[in-house]
């Protein structure tokens, strides 16, 4: 008998056919190994601390430092553009975070449908879910990275103004460790005006004005991101987000400098000024448009399973 090879089935694959790599996928995985390389190398010669004070802490107190200088020796307005300038340069993500809230807040009605269809099915609505943000390209994490790294900031922020407005003569020496040898003319500003109205910008608000503003900017900033729902369960989620977020805020800054309320005051009216002007109020004037999505959603949902429909015909 003649020995012949067999070939493979109709619609199977051979048995030496290798999976295929998105080009997108290879680039991504290479750049992961550089990135833990570097990362590897860059810890053999430069412990975290060091690397912390020379990329972020040291820039920014000498930062701040500098529109002090040019700003009329006035701290409030160092702080002010200070903030300013991160939003600026945070805007790029902060508008794909807005586009990202602006996509969900249409899609509510349809994830509401799907809820509704799959309410004793947890896995097949994780699915579906899951899908219908494939197709719409939408990433709710992303949403996440504008406040993610603007945590480093706060962090940087208040250690520098613990040192900056300091009385105390430990501070004061790791001040002068700290300012840039080559620009010596920032040293004579020291020590800095920290007075304000009645504020001491290097201690707490001792009538609490400033953690109020931060909780109420706080709750409105987020209120005109947070879509309206008409499930209920979501609505009660959205509204506890809503306030939890405020009040810990809030809390926080009263135990720490007034001069970092101010800052999260100021970036949080910024943030309400971005919001209004590519979006209007949004979910800050929504009471009594969240009636009307219950329908929308029927709509929304019935296209989805048309389309299914029209596609297996």
């Amino acid at each position: 008998m003649s020995s012949q090879s067999k070939k493979p089935a109709k619609g199977q694959k051979g048995s030496q056919e290798l999976p295929r790599i998105s080009p997108k996928q290879i680039r991504k995985t290479f750049l992961y190994i550089v990135l833990a390389v570097a990362a590897f190398i860059l810890f053999q010669f430069i412990t975290p601390g060091d690397l912390w004070n020379l990329a972020i802490f040291r820039p920014m107190l000498n930062g701040l430092l500098f529109l002090y200088r040019t700003f009329g020796r006035s701290v409030v307005w160092s702080i002010v553009i200070f903030t300013v300038v991160v939003r600026l340069l945070t805007l790029p993500l902060t508008l794909k975070q807005l586009r990202s809230a602006g996509a969900m807040q249409e899609l509510q009605p349809v994830l509401d449908a799907l809820k509704k269809k799959y309410a004793n099915n947890k896995e097949k609505l994780q699915q579906e879910t899951m899908k219908l943000y494939q197709e719409k390209g939408i990433n709710p994490i992303r949403g996440c990275f504008p406040t993610l790294i603007q945590f480093p900031i706060w962090i940087s922020l208040y250690q520098s103004i613990i040192q900056l407005l300091s009385d105390d003569p430990l501070q004061l020496l790791k001040l002068a460790q700290n300012i840039y040898l080559n620009y010596p003319s920032l040293s004579h500003l020291v020590p800095l005006n920290s007075r304000f109205f009645w504020l001491d910008l290097g201690r707490p608000d001792p009538y609490y004005i400033l953690p109020i503003l931060v909780a109420v900017t706080m709750w409105a900033q987020q209120k005109m991101m947070s879509p309206p729902s008409a499930d209920a369960q979501q609505a009660s989620m959205n509204k506890s987000m809503q306030l939890m977020m405020p009040i810990m805020f809030g809390y926080i800054t009263l135990q720490y400098a007034s001069g970092l309320a101010l800052y999260f005051v100021i970036s949080n009216i910024v943030g309400v000024a971005i919001q209004f002007a590519i979006s209007g109020p949004g979910g800050l004037l929504s009471k009594g448009k969240v009636a009307g999505s219950a329908s929308t959603a029927k709509g929304g949902g019935g296209g989805r399973e048309k389309d299914a429909a029209k596609k297996k015909r």
